[in-house]
């Protein structure tokens, strides 16, 4: 007896079949309305449906009810029009219930041709208006279009707490050209929980994936994406937006409060929780103001599902961390500190980032925004991938991430993290551990074209904004303009001047006078890059202590030394950068969980450190002498570098106008120098606008009374002197009186 013919399944069975599993790459070749030889069909997945309607959206009328034609809930059938028209399903659920839903097959794409275009050619400097989750409106219906980068998914679903975060009901439309999953949803609204659900071209399904390019996130630990329509913010800072450039300048006083947003400052009697933006915006932004400083610096504010890794291993490049607030919150939070006159810049993360399931890691199945070579594409130090700057789509993900915090946020800078590990092949890495470039070197070729790329695009946006470099090595030019052949930042962290001084700071004084070259190497080069004096976070952790904790000596002399120390940094050449607690001198090293410790103000020497670093902010940015020429070598000049026995060093800060100078001189020993000659260039009585031994900050009251009259000795080279009166461990600032 002869077999019965099996029927052979159509193409089109055979996606109605990957739609049921949700394996289906061409949803929309399928759902929706579509030509048949009869006329036009309606399809269909609603798995929780009992039956499903079609309505005229226009006129309310019942065109059709779709048989069910798979158990699994998928539905299908003839309408009866031959015209394709505006329709609405009407779900009923079996229960009595029933809804309507504009149903997201009968929408057009949201991606454009030039949008695809620019993305494969990673030149789309707006790529964050077209990827992630926009809340907008199509064909006259609210929603929100949904778009992400996964050229390698065999499958990619929008998933949330609107479809009961079920893969099979929102599959995406892919454009194989450019690898773009996209498809608007109506009926959502901003709030919205959300994901991707992916299928690897191996078909097996992915941990659900956060957006890449999502504007918000859940507050940690838990991981999914918010929709967060950022259109409609009534920002109110343009007056410092016109005159920014001129705080950013290298002419310009740059005095920068580092701060971690978490753990400055915390609610004791509400169980010591961090405060919020807005909260944070009030209270540090008068803080900043009352000190005297110019900027405030943020570590990472990206989302970051870790809190002890400070924010430094984010993975929401574009959603500001939901611990402390929303967006929105965030934008006053800046808005405020401009209404202030504080510049705001914050960490940007382009180095790395972590490889928890839910973020970047392996996105589509594959190392698509990493390097697939472990010797290229992960830090051994941190565990944590490394991006492939050479591939367009990732370059163009980080850039426009860049240009996104200043168009969005408003924010003033962007201090690049670790610039060092992007430049070299070989760091941190032994032999055999790293591929080195086309031309056998070490230097990460793709890494510096993205590097310049970066700060050709910000400053050609933004010209008033700075970038800088926290660049660890004698890397050439990392502050000089690209078209000159370097890096282009801004300016550079100069880590060597705080290694050094720290070092020497840390000696007993019997013995600095065999470390005194400590004080002086960085005046060798101290004018090759734009740099930024640091003390920074990195100081006051990991055994390091704090920045106190390094003083020698008995409790006076430490709090003396440190005086002595800031009065070095404020009067050296370079834009200051002080980390949050330094500058009332935190005994224990900072706490990522604990707030600082604002009770040893009641302390005198702690407060007298305080008081000292703000009137050395108030100096730093009255007179030109020590800020106008920070970063050109016509602003310094040594008077005696060379006093190692006595431990004394003194220098001249000039500023543009040559009759405008300051005198520095300053005792490292405690040891008070009586009848000290310093040599000066001009005649006149010289005033005392600054003594770190004065009795308000805690010190003994040494000095010079008010000031002294230059004689007419020649010393040092200099055709006048001073006979100075050195008070122990302290800074001395003179300045000429106007003739």
């Amino acid at each position: 007896m002869a077999k019965p013919n099996k029927r052979v399944k159509s193409p089109l069975d055979l996606m109605i079949a990957a739609v049921i599993r949700a394996e289906c790459n061409d949803p929309f070749g399928v759902l929706g309305l579509h030509e048949d030889s009869g006329g036009l069909v309606l399809r269909c997945m609603l798995p929780s449906a009992a039956a499903v309607s079609v309505i005229d959206a226009e006129t309310g009328e019942l065109v059709a009810q779709l048989p069910r034609i798979h158990p699994d809930g998928f539905f299908a059938g003839p309408i009866g029009r031959s015209e394709r028209f505006p329709y609405r399903l009407r779900i009923e659920d079996g229960l009595g219930g029933s809804r309507l839903i504009d149903d997201p097959y009968r929408f057009p794409p949201v991606v454009g041709e030039l949008d695809r275009y620019l993305l494969g050619e990673g030149t789309h400097r707006l790529l964050y208006g077209r990827l992630g989750a926009h809340v907008t409106t199509l064909e006259g219906i609210a929603g929100v279009a949904f778009a992400v980068w996964a050229p390698n998914a065999k499958r990619v679903s929008v998933i949330g707490d609107f479809n009961q975060w079920d893969g099979r009901l929102h599959s995406m439309r892919l454009h194989p050209g450019c690898g773009v999953w996209e498809i608007f949803i109506p009926g959502i609204t901003q709030g919205s929980l959300y994901k991707f659900e992916i299928k690897g071209a191996d078909g097996k399904l992915l941990p659900a994936k956060t957006d890449p390019f999502g504007f918000a996130a859940e507050l940690p630990p838990k991981t999914a994406s918010v929709v967060y329509d950022l259109k409609d913010y009534d920002w109110n800072d343009a007056a410092w937006l016109e005159k920014r450039s001129s705080a950013m300048a290298r002419e310009a006083a740059i005095s920068i409060y580092e701060v971690h947003l978490g753990s400055w400052r915390r609610k004791p009697e509400e169980g010591f929780r961090p405060l919020n933006y807005r909260e944070l915006a009030v209270e540090l932004g008068g803080y900043v103001q009352e000190m005297g400083f110019t900027h405030i610096e943020l570590l990472p504010i990206h989302e970051h599902p870790f809190t002890g890794s400070w924010g430094y291993q984010p993975i929401g490049l574009y959603a500001p961390t939901s611990r402390f607030g929303t967006p929105d919150d965030f934008r006053w939070f800046i808005e405020y500190m401009h209404e202030l006159g504080i510049g705001v810049i914050i960490d940007w993360v382009a180095g790395h980032f972590p490889t928890d399931a839910h973020g970047l890691f392996r996105f589509d199945g594959t190392h698509l925004y990493e390097h697939a070579d472990p010797r290229q594409g992960f830090h051994k130090d941190w565990n944590t991938a490394i991006f492939n700057y050479g591939r367009n789509e990732v370059a163009n993900y980080l850039y426009a991430n860049a240009l996104f915090w200043l168009d969005e946020y408003h924010v003033d800078g962007l201090r690049v993290d670790a610039v060092a590990s992007m430049l070299y092949l070989d760091y941190s890495r032994q032999p055999g551990e790293w591929v080195p470039n086309r031309f056998g070197g070490n230097e990460n070729l793709e890494a510096i074209e993205f590097i310049r790329r970066v700060n050709q695009v910000v400053y050609g946006d933004h010209p008033g904004v700075m970038t800088v470099a926290e660049e660890s090595t004698a890397w050439p030019m990392v502050s000089r303009p690209v078209h000159l052949g370097g890096l282009g930042f801004g300016y550079k962290w100069n880590m060597g001047w705080m290694h050094d001084t720290l070092r020497y700071m840390s000696k007993e004084p019997i013995h600095r006078r065999y470390h005194h070259d400590d004080l002086t190497f960085g005046l060798l080069y101290a004018f090759q890059e734009n740099f930024v004096l640091p003390l920074s976070h990195d100081e006051v952790v990991h055994g390091k202590r704090s920045i106190l904790g390094r003083m020698p000596g008995d409790r006076w002399q430490r709090f003396a030394n440190l005086r002595a120390y800031y009065a070095f940094m404020f009067a050296h050449p370079g834009k200051k950068l002080l980390f949050m607690g330094c500058e009332f001198g935190q005994e224990r090293e900072w706490n990522v969980d604990e707030s600082l410790d604002w009770h040893l103000l009641e302390d005198p020497f702690h407060d007298g450190i305080r008081r000292c670093v703000g009137d050395l902010n108030r100096l730093y940015r009255e007179l030109p002498s020590l800020h106008q020429l920070d970063c050109d070598g016509r602003g310094f000049a040594w008077i005696d570098c060379n006093d190692r026995d006595n431990s004394v060093i003194s220098w001249l800060r000039k500023a543009v106008d040559p009759k405008d100078f300051a005198v520095v001189v300053i005792n490292f020993t405690p040891v008070v120098r009586e009848f000290y000659r310093l040599g000066v260039p001009a005649a006149g009585w010289y005033q005392e606008v600054l003594n770190t031994d004065s009795k308000i900050y805690g010190g003994s009251d040494v000095g010079l009374g008010g000031g002294c009259q230059a004689e007419p000795i020649p010393w040092h080279g200099l055709p006048y002197s001073l006979p100075l009166r050195l008070p122990p461990l302290a800074a001395l600032i003179l300045r000429p009186e106007p003739q």
